[in-house]
C-alpha cells in the first residue's frame, strides 16, 4: 500500500527537483552564464546573453529584456515586460534617425525585491530601486526610488510601499542578508 501522506510531502521537493532541471536546461539553450542557479523563467522570452539575474529572480513569459540589464535577487518581471529603447541618435540634424547611429548603451538597474508588472515598459538605463513596484502596463521612461509604487503612462508615484520607516528598516536588513529560499506563490489554478 502506497503511504499517501509521505507521497504529498514529496511533491514540493520534486516540484523543485523538476525546476531546477529545466532552468538547468533553459540557461543553456539561451546562453545565460551570469543569471544566478536559482533564477528561474516562467516560459519562452526574447533574453540578451548579457543578463545578470540575481538569486531567486523570475522573468515571466513573453518579456523581452535588451542589452546590459541586471536584474536583482527576489526581483520578478511579469509576462509581456521589455526593457528597450534609447538605441537610436536622433539628434543629427540633415541625417535621418535610421542612419543616424546609436549612442553608447548605458545599463539598466533593477534592484532588489523589485515587483514590474505585467507589460510594463521600462527605457534602457533606467534605476528601478530596491523593494519598489511598478503597475502592469506602466512607461518607465526615469529613475524609480527605492520602495515607490509607480504606474502610469509615463510611471508616476502613486505611494510608497511601507508607511513606517521601522518597516524599511527590517525590510532592508532581510535584503542585507544572504538570500535564502522561501516558499514560492502557488500557480494560479482555474475553477
Amino acid at each position: 500500500m502506497i503511504n499517501m501522506a509521505g507521497f504529498f510531502r514529496a511533491i514540493p521537493a520534486l516540484r523543485q527537483c523538476i525546476r531546477n532541471a529545466r532552468m538547468a536546461w533553459l540557461r543553456m539553450r539561451y546562453g545565460l552564464k551570469s543569471v544566478s542557479p536559482t533564477f528561474y523563467m516562467g516560459g519562452k522570452s526574447s533574453i540578451s546573453r548579457d543578463l545578470v539575474a540575481g538569486p531567486f529572480s523570475f522573468i515571466g513569459n513573453g518579456c523581452t529584456i535588451g542589452p546590459k540589464v541586471r536584474l536583482g535577487a527576489y526581483s520578478m518581471l511579469g509576462p509581456g515586460v521589455l526593457i528597450t529603447g534609447m538605441d537610436h541618435r536622433y539628434d543629427l540634424p540633415g541625417t535621418p534617425m535610421i542612419f543616424s547611429g546609436r549612442p553608447a548603451l548605458v545599463e539598466t538597474v533593477i534592484e532588489e525585491d523589485v515587483w514590474i508588472g505585467a507589460r510594463a515598459i521600462l527605457m534602457a538605463g533606467v534605476r528601478i530601486g530596491r523593494g519598489a513596484i511598478v503597475g502592469a502596463g506602466s512607461i518607465v521612461t526615469r529613475d524609480v526610488e527605492p520602495y515607490s509604487i509607480v504606474a502610469g503612462v509615463p510611471a508616476k508615484e502613486i505611494r510608497k510601499r511601507f508607511a513606517k520607516p521601522e518597516e524599511i528598516e527590517a525590510h532592508n536588513a532581510m535584503l542585507s542578508k544572504t538570500p535564502q529560499m522561501g516558499i514560492y506563490a502557488d500557480p494560479v489554478s482555474l475553477p
